[in-house]
């Protein structure tokens, strides 16, 4: 989490709050993201508690909250990832300077947490392929103004009146629901004015590839096609 903290420190816009959500955890979080809040300023920085175990539920109760105190545009990544130094300043310029109300950015493994080969590197590049293309192939209907694409949930941003619109996350455990992908498809009913953007770049763990292989991680977002025994990979 500390070097989450640390990489959105880093950002070059730095004219953003942050909304830093504990979902019940029971490690040094709480404490770190609070002395975090203290360092960077409380105006600037929020700490808030969702005690609804799940992604979904935290990432609601927190773009909620966010939205509540006035924020129009709201971004979102994990406490396992690193977003690059210019995330904000690009998410800015795609909502703002080029009317987006919805966008989803590009992912890429972290290496400072693990070696990640480039034989890893493609495979895991080839994955996030297959799954966009499966997602465009299957999920058609005359009910979406625009082809799917991949939003993640660790590197994605929405509008405040559109989060409203489509009803935001569902409160739900990532073991039961891709929150995500949920929003991503009731925002496709919506509006038009959504993209991928690849130069909106977020640097995420590999940790759950690692302990679940390849083909299991596909088949685990793909639709909980794999069920291990333990969800919360720390």
């Amino acid at each position: 989490m500390q070097a989450t903290l640390d990489a959105l420190s880093a950002q070059q816009d730095t004219d953003f709050t942050l909304v830093l959500v504990d979902n019940a955890s029971t490690d040094a979080s709480r404490t770190i993201a609070e002395r975090y809040a203290d360092a960077r300023g409380r105006a600037r920085t929020m700490v808030i508690g969702e005690a609804e175990k799940g992604t979904g539920a935290a990432s609601d109760t927190g773009f909620r909250t966010a939205i509540a105190n006035g924020a129009t545009i709201i971004a979102r990544t994990d406490a396992d990832c690193l977003p690059h130094p210019a995330w904000t300043a690009r998410i800015r310029a795609a909502m703002v300077q080029d009317g987006l109300e919805f966008l989803g950015g590009r992912i890429a493994p972290r290496t400072d947490d693990g070696r990640v080969s480039l034989l890893q590197r493609f495979i895991l590049f080839a994955m996030i392929t297959l799954a966009e293309n499966y997602g465009r192939l299957h999920r058609r209907g005359p009910q979406f103004k625009y082809p799917y694409f991949m939003a993640a949930g660790n590197n994605l941003a929405i509008t405040a009146s559109l989060y409203l619109r489509c009803g935001g996350f569902p409160r739900s455990a990532i073991e039961h629901t891709h929150e995500d992908r949920e929003l991503s498809e009731a925002v496709r009913t919506l509006t038009t004015r959504a993209a991928r953007r690849p130069e909106v770049l977020v640097y995420n763990s590999v940790r759950r590839v690692r302990a679940y292989g390849y083909l299991n991680t596909l088949r685990w977002y793909r639709n909980h096609g794999y069920r291990p025994q333990i969800v919360d990979i720390r």
